[in-house]
Formats: C-alpha cells, structure tokens, sequence
C-alpha cells in the first residue's frame, strides 16, 4: 500500500502560528496546478504499481483551491496511479470555505474525508490567531458536513494559548465532542521559528502558558475523549473505532509516499525527497527533487519516534529484524530509566510509553535515539 500527499500551498490570509510553506498569491492556482498535474504524469513509476490507499490534500488551505482545479488533480491521479476502490480521501479545509454548496461538490468528486483547522471555539482567541472563520461558522461548517452526507469528519484544535485556563480548554473540548466528530486532533500552541507568534513571545508580547497548566489540559483531553468512546492512537490524535486516519497512519508505520506539490516530501521506504518552499521554482520545473539518502542509524531514529508515537508502540522483534541484535539491545539499554521511572511499559516484546510518559514523550523518545 502507498499513499499521495498533494500540497496546496494557496491560503487567503496567514495565521500568526503556522510555520508550514504558504502563499497568498491565488492568481497562481491555476498555473500551479498544471505543475502539480505534470509532476503526477512525470512520477508515475515512483511508486512502483504499489495501490494507493490514501490521498490527501494538504496546505496551506486546499479549500481555497476551485473545485474544478481541485478535481482535475484527483481525476489525474485516478488516471495515472493504481488508486484502491476504497481508498481514503482526505481535504483539509477551513470552515468558512465550508458551503453546502461545496460540500455537496466536494462529495460528488470523490472526497470522502474532511480534516477541518478550526483551533479553538473562543472568539477572542481566533481573532488573535488571524483565522477567517468565527466559532458559530466553525459549528455550522460542521453540521453542513454532516448533511452533505460525510461520515468522516476530523477537526483540529490547539491548547496552551496565553493566558488561557484549564475551565477555558474544558469549554472547547466540550464543545468539540457535542458535534460527534469521527476523529479530533489536539496539538500544544507551537512557538515555530519565524513565525509572527514567534516575534511577539520573543519581544515580550506575550508569555507561554505555564507549563503544569498545559500538561493538565492534556490530561482533560485523554480523559474527556476516552469516555466519549475515542481511542488515542497517536500523541495528538484520538479517533472513533475504525475511523483512524490511514493517510497520517502510513506516515507513522513507514508506508512509501508521493509528495507532490512545493514543500512536498516524499518516502519510498529507504530515502526521502523534497521540493523547496519555492513557489515560483516549483511552477518553472515540478520535478526538480532533493534526495535525502538516510543510513542506517537514521532509519533507526526513525523507526523509533514514529513507533514510539503510536499506541502500538515500539515491536522490538521487527527493530531486530530491521537492523539487527546490537539495535535491539542498544534500544532496551537506553530504555531502561526510563522504564524504571514509569515512563515506558514493556509487554513482551513492545515498548510503549506510559501516561505519565506521554507528557514528555520528547525527551523519552530522544533517549533512544542512536549516538553516533
């Protein structure tokens, strides 16, 4: 199995927080999209026949993007790749692109998966990120959703803004499982290097959430989730049963990947390949690629942050299998604190992190990695 990242880079406005490739230059969509379409055609043997299993349109904000364009790039894939009947198709969005009439549009081309940014259900909060959209827009982009006919539907949301309160985050947690989502995601506001929200902390504009404060607001997250019946799969991300994201899963299980698109990162299961964050030099020639070469000790960091985030965890047999008895002992070696701190569990041969590892996955995780 094999999945395709598409990167829509185009956005209307940008957030202060995000740090992913972007653009507001909209009069290029039409123009990028043929570079995309051409990269598709000219890739066609990267995945060597594997079935696509998963396609996602990422951004960047892939709403932004017309419907007819949007579809001419799924009607090429389907074209050229070996796309599974039942393949899962996934459009980030954000919820005042969200119109029925779109929705309905967006169901009819194909796409059966909607992964919508709406970060936080407090107004003041969304106007101090930028964002387009308002609380009551984000909750009836939802309920429009729903009536369009998807069945599965991922929200995300972030925690650990300034000055915010536990009973604030309870709020839109609260909020958030009222609208019967299939999957949410969760993440800790991010600090990200060149950001505008990096500019205001380092200026003094603003102060991180203490951090007892954010690991409580995890701690409701797990809690509040689980009850309603999600399964916390990976570190930010809870699911209904059977409504995991397959495309992020394959991520995390080291399934082969086309990225197409600028920024867009590729996997073939030994090396990784990428596009700058260049929009024009990506339009001039679509298949000009960095290659990534990863050894041994690479595949090994690799292989254990990506176990290590998931549920599943970490199988030691198949880390033997992969790069031998001295990898095996080495991990287990370095595991070993940890593991009498409570921090990890062992059961058999998987090794996963505890609860109270959770909440410093980070530095557990950094502790297994190879020294060279």
């Amino acid at each position: 199995m094999a999945g395709i990242y598409v990167h829509i880079p185009f956005c209307k406005s940008r957030c202060i927080y995000c740090g992913f490739f972007s653009t507001t230059l909209l009069q290029k969509r039409h123009e990028y999209v043929d570079a995309v379409v051409e990269e598709l055609r000219q890739r066609r043997t990267f995945l060597v026949d594997e079935p696509v299993d998963t396609i996602y349109f990422g951004g960047g904000t892939p709403s932004q993007l017309p419907p007819d364009e949007l579809e001419r790039v799924l009607v090429s894939i389907y074209n050229i790749y070996n796309v599974r009947e039942n393949a899962e198709v996934t459009l980030e969005g954000n919820p005042d692109d969200m119109t029925p009439a779109l929705l309905y549009r967006l169901l009819q081309m194909g796409i059966n998966r909607l992964s919508m940014g709406i970060q936080t259900f407090d107004e003041a909060r969304l106007h101090f990120l930028h964002r387009r959209h308002t609380a009551t827009q984000a909750i009836q982009a939802v309920y429009d959703a729903q009536d369009a006919g998807f069945s599965n539907i991922s929200i995300d949301l972030m925690f650990g803004f300034p000055k915010q309160t536990l009973d604030e985050w309870k709020s839109d947690v609260q909020t958030a499982l009222s609208l019967q989502v299939q999957h949410l995601s969760a993440y800790s506001l991010m600090y990200e290097e060149g950001t505008v929200l990096e500019r205001m902390l380092t200026e003094g504009c603003i102060s991180e959430v203490d951090e007892e404060v954010s690991l409580q607001m995890y701690e409701h997250l797990m809690d509040a989730l689980k009850g309603a019946g999600y399964e916390h799969y990976e570190l930010s991300n809870f699911a209904l049963p059977s409504m995991r994201s397959r495309h992020n899963s394959g991520y995390w299980q080291g399934v082969p990947y086309l990225g197409v698109g600028a920024g867009a990162h590729s996997y073939d299961g030994s090396n990784r390949f990428y596009h700058t964050d260049s929009l024009e030099q990506y339009m001039d020639n679509s298949c000009a690629l960095v290659t990534e070469h990863l050894n041994d000790h690479e595949r090994y960091d690799e292989y254990v942050f990506t176990s290590l985030r998931t549920s599943e965890g970490l199988d030691l047999s198949k880390l033997e299998r992969h790069f031998g008895v001295l990898a095996k002992k080495y991990c287990l070696q370095n595991a070993q604190k940890h593991l009498k701190a409570g921090l990890l569990s062992l059961t058999g041969d998987t090794l996963c992190l505890t609860r109270r590892g959770l909440f410093i996955s980070n530095e557990v995780m950094s502790d297994l990695m190879w020294d060279d």
